[in-house]
């Protein structure tokens, strides 16, 4: 097999297994070693395809650079400006900027006639009451979140009595009235939600805790639903 049909064989292995494939099953699937597809996997990504994972951990195809754009139906542009309006409204600053910077790019990209419909679409988003700012650099606890890495911040809860936590940061929540993070406490070994406006000095570990952060949300968001059930079956009818 030639490398080129190689590479091939490997993006169509990617985008139809379940994902994160190993390097392992991969090998298998293409009749090659480990080493190869860890080689082959660097190649698609120089070529341009967005591949998540490493090994040990599986890889995933999150983007193909050999696949067309996306066209965009009337209404799913409308869904798309309504989304990002409604994220300039209870974003931090950098995802306020990163919504404008969006929607220029793609009036800019679309035939004429969306171009014209985005300028002036149906749908708009507006809050009279908008969550309290946040009191951190939200973008690096974005990235944190992204990266797997614990980070450390001064608390205040709601009787202004302050803790020191460490926790790993597992999703970040914008709710009507408060933006918040969902995460594993160190101090309470257990999950906890923090408001992002109570959260103060906070700063990025080394502490890795990769590849654990689907799972835990997942567990996470299951106590949530469990909790929040619980209570609606003892609230009185």
């Amino acid at each position: 097999m030639s490398r080129t049909n190689r590479l091939f064989q490997l993006m169509q292995a990617l985008r139809s297994g379940p994902a994160p494939r190993t390097s392992h099953d991969l090998a298998q699937d293409l009749g090659v070693s480990a080493r190869t597809i860890h080689r082959d996997i660097d190649a698609l990504r120089g070529l341009g395809a967005v591949i998540d994972g490493e090994a040990g951990f599986g890889f995933t195809l999150v983007e193909d650079a050999t696949l067309p754009p996306l066209g965009f139906t009337d209404d799913e542009l409308e869904a798309l400006v309504l989304g990002l309006r409604e994220v300039q409204l209870i974003g931090d600053p950098a995802l306020f900027e990163a919504a404008g910077s969006a929607l220029r790019k793609l009036q800019g990209r679309l035939p004429p006639r969306q171009s014209h419909r985005l300028t002036h679409a149906v749908l708009t988003a507006t809050r009279f009451d908008r969550p309290e700012p946040p009191t951190i650099a939200v973008a690096a606890l974005r990235q944190a979140t992204w990266d797997e890495r614990s980070v450390d911040f001064a608390y205040s809860d709601v009787n202004g009595a302050e803790t020191f936590r460490r926790v790993n940061p597992l999703s970040i929540v914008y709710m009507d009235r408060a933006n918040v993070l969902i995460a594993w406490c160190h101090l309470r070994q257990d999950f906890r939600i923090f408001r992002l406006d109570r959260m103060r000095g906070m700063s990025v570990t080394e502490e890795s805790f990769r590849p654990n952060r689907v799972p835990l949300l997942r567990e996470a968001l299951e106590r949530i639903r469990a909790e929040r059930t619980a209570k609606d079956r003892e609230s009185p009818s």
